[in-house]
């Protein structure tokens, strides 16, 4: 997994993973989502990414339990 954060576009970049990507969709205002051949997810983007973190510059990697207690999108 690769995280760029791009200051002077302020674009937030996350790729899972490092293959070729073949359609990319915008699904909320300024979130993209890449996706591959098969049409798996395979990375993000975040437009005007300093208004929407706490702070781009950095990033907390934890490992733990996924917060299953959360809304989940409807099916």
């Amino acid at each position: 997994m690769k995280v760029i954060y791009d200051p002077d576009k302020d674009i937030l970049q996350i790729t899972f993973l490092e293959i070729t990507v073949e359609e990319t969709a915008e699904i909320a205002p300024g979130l993209v989502i890449d996706y591959d051949i098969d049409g798996n997810t395979i990375g993000l983007e975040i437009a005007k990414a300093s208004t929407k973190v706490d702070n781009p510059y950095a990033m907390c990697y934890l490992v733990g339990a996924a917060n299953i207690d959360k809304p989940r999108p409807k099916e």
